[in-house]
C-alpha cells in the first residue's frame, strides 16, 4: 500500500506516523547493537514480504537516529538506549510524521496526476537530489537520512543514481532501503548495504494488530483476515479496506458449488467488479482467486490440508483435488493467471474474465 493512500483514508497509521512495532525483536536489536557500539552502517537493506513492517522499521530507525539515539533512554548517566522507540510527543517524531524534518528525505513512487494513480516505478527525477542532500551539513547538527521505499521499484537510471551515493557515503549520513524483492536490486547495491531480513508475523500478532487498528472487527473476522494475510499486517489491512474477506467468502461459496455452477450467483458476483472505479476490488479478488488455486495445487501435490480460513473451503479443495490429476490443476491455474493478467493490463471485460475463470474450473472438474 502506498503511504499517501493510507494517509488519505486515515484508517490506520502510516509507517511515517506509526510508533507501534511488533514481531521483529532480533532486527531491532541488531540495529541497536550497531548504534551502541558506534558501528552504525551507512546503508541498511530491510528485506521481507510486503506488509510485515519494513517501512515501519525504516521510519523507526530514522526517528531514533535523528533524535540523537533516543535521548529519553540515555538517562542522567549516559546509559545506552534499550530500544528504538521514540515517544510520539517527541518533536522529532512529530516533524517526521508531518513530513517536515529537514534531515530526512523519503524516495518513493510519485502520484501521476494524468493517470490518477501511482507511477509504476521510481524514476531518476525522484533521486537526482539525493547526493546533494546527503553531502550537506545536517540542518540540526546530527545525521542526514534517506529512506527509499521501495528500492526494488527503482528503474535502472534511478538505481544507478542511488549506487553512486552508496559508493561514496558521506559522514553521518545513512540510507535505508526497503525491498520486497531484493533479488531485483543491482548486486552492487546489495553488496554495499547491511542486510536485515524480516519474516512474517505470527497469526496472533496480526490478530492483535487488527484489533488495535480496526477495533470494530470481531475476533472471527480478525482470525479469518490473518489467515488470508499469511503473516502480513499490511495485506490484512488492505483486504479489510476493500472488503476482501467478503469477496473471499462469496468466491469460496461459488467454488464449493462446482461443478454444479450457480450461474446467477456467479453473474451477480462478477458484476460487482465491472465498474471502472473498481480497480482495487478487481485486483483483490483476482489475487485471492490466484492464492486459493495455489493452495489447492499445494494440497493436491502434498496431501497436506491447508488452514481453513472460512468454513467449507477444505471440502471444496478435497473434491477438486480428487476430480483431476495435479497437472490439470496446474494448467488451469496458469490459464486463469494469464487471463486475469491480460484483463488488468489490457482493460478487458472484468465480469467476463471472472465468469470465464469459473467456467474453466467447472469444465476441469467435469472432464
Amino acid at each position: 500500500m502506498a503511504v499517501d493512500d493510507q494517509e488519505e483514508n486515515g484508517t490506520f497509521p502510516t509507517p511515517r506516523r506509526n510508533g507501534h512495532f511488533v514481531g521483529h525483536d532480533d532486527a531491532e536489536k541488531t540495529i541497536l547493537d550497531a548504534w551502541n557500539s558506534k558501528r552504525m552502517h551507512h546503508a541498511w537493506l530491510l528485506c521481507g514480504p510486503r506488509g510485515v513492517g519494513k517501512a515501519t522499521l525504516a521510519y523507526r530507525m530514522a526517528r531514533f537516529v535523528l533524535s540523537d539515539g533516543n535521548e529519553q533512554g540515555g538517562g542522567l548517566f549516559g546509559d545506552a538506549p534499550e530500544g528504538l522507540h521514540v515517544d510520539p510527543e517527541n518533536p522529532v517524531f512529530r516533524r517526521i510524521a508531518g513530513g517536515g524534518h529537514g534531515d530526512l528525505k523519503v524516495i518513493e513512487r510519485q502520484y501521476d496526476e494524468k493517470k490518477k494513480r501511482l507511477q509504476g516505478e521510481i524514476t531518476v527525477d525522484s533521486v537526482r537530489t539525493v547526493g546533494n542532500f546527503m553531502s550537506k551539513t545536517a540542518a540540526e547538527g546530527g545525521w542526514r537520512i534517506v529512506i527509499v521505499d521501495a528500492a526494488d521499484e527503482l528503474n535502472r537510471n534511478a538505481a544507478n543514481a542511488i549506487l553512486k551515493v552508496l559508493e561514496e557515503p558521506p559522514a553521518n549520513a545513512m540510507m535505508i532501503l526497503v525491498a520486497h524483492q531484493p533479488g531485483k536490486l543491482l548486486p552492487t547495491i546489495r553488496s554495499r548495504c547491511r542486510r536485515l531480513n524480516l519474516g512474517v508475523l505470527e497469526d496472533h500478532q496480526v490478530i492483535d494488530l487488527l484489533g488495535r487498528y480496526c477495533p470494530d472487527l470481531d475476533l472471527d473476522d480478525r482470525d479469518a483476515l490473518s489467515g488470508l494475510a499469511e503473516g502480513s499486517i499490511g495485506r490484512a489491512l488492505q483486504l479489510h479496506d476493500v472488503g476482501g474477506l467478503e469477496f473471499y467468502t462469496e468466491m469460496v461459496r461459488l467454488l464449493a458449488a462446482l461443478p454444479d455452477a450457480d450461474v446467477l450467483a456467479q453473474h451477480k458476483f462478477s458484476e460487482r467488479f465491472s465498474p471502472a472505479d473498481r480497480d482495487a476490488a478487481f485486483a483483490t479478488v483476482t489475487n485471492l482467486l490466484h492464492w486459493w488455486l495455489g493452495r489447492l495445487i499445494r494440497f493436491a501435490a502434498t496431501g497436506q490440508a491447508p488452514r481453513e480460513v472460512i468454513a467449507g473451503e477444505l471440502p471444496a479443495m478435497q473434491r477438486m483435488a480428487a476430480a483431476q490429476p495435479l497437472d490439470q490443476w496446474i494448467e488451469v491455474w496458469e490459464k486463469i493467471s494469464e487471463l486475469m493478467s491480460a484483463t488488468r493490463g489490457l482493460h478487458l471485460d472484468r465480469k467476463q474474465a471472472l465468469l470465464n475463470a469459473f467456467f474453466m474450473l467447472e469444465e476441469t472438474m467435469r472432464n
